[in-house]
């Protein structure tokens, strides 16, 4: 997963931890309670920071490509989000809207739009490796 698409997911919690530790502020105030509480919340928000960047820096992929087919995941508006390889008639970069894209159109008709902005690797190999792929089921 592409370095910018990680720093939104990370912004969300970050939001959303804002609002927990302003919640939790205002319940500890409300109730008497010692400030405690409020660390080990932060904590807890902190350890789950570090768990969530590793996590979408390690283990989850936008794109799989397997020797039998491929699976897109988190993006909307993809169409088609699983296919084997022998299904997939053809592969074509486009650009809608200006945002660079692979575009793997199925024999039926259908088709899988990759945003290669998502990914964390190059483009060119990307494109390159989804040929081999297509050219290896080929035969």
């Amino acid at each position: 997963m592409a370095p910018l698409v990680v720093a939104r997911f990370v912004g969300a919690y970050l939001i959303l931890f804002a609002v927990l530790i302003l919640a939790g502020t205002l319940v500890v105030a409300a109730a008497g309670l010692g400030p405690d509480l409020l660390v080990v919340l932060l904590a807890a928000g902190l350890l789950g920071l570090f768990g969530l960047v590793w996590w979408l820096r390690n283990r989850v992929s936008v794109v799989r490509l397997t020797a039998s087919g491929y699976r897109v995941r988190l993006v909307r508006g993809a169409g088609v989000t699983e296919a084997r390889w022998n299904e997939v008639e053809d592969a074509v970069a486009t650009q809608p809207q200006d945002v660079a894209c692979v575009v793997l159109r199925l024999k039926d008709g259908r088709s899988t739009t990759i945003p290669v902005e998502l990914l964390a690797a190059d483009k060119d190999d990307f494109a390159r490796d989804v040929r081999d792929h297509l050219a290896r089921a080929a035969r």
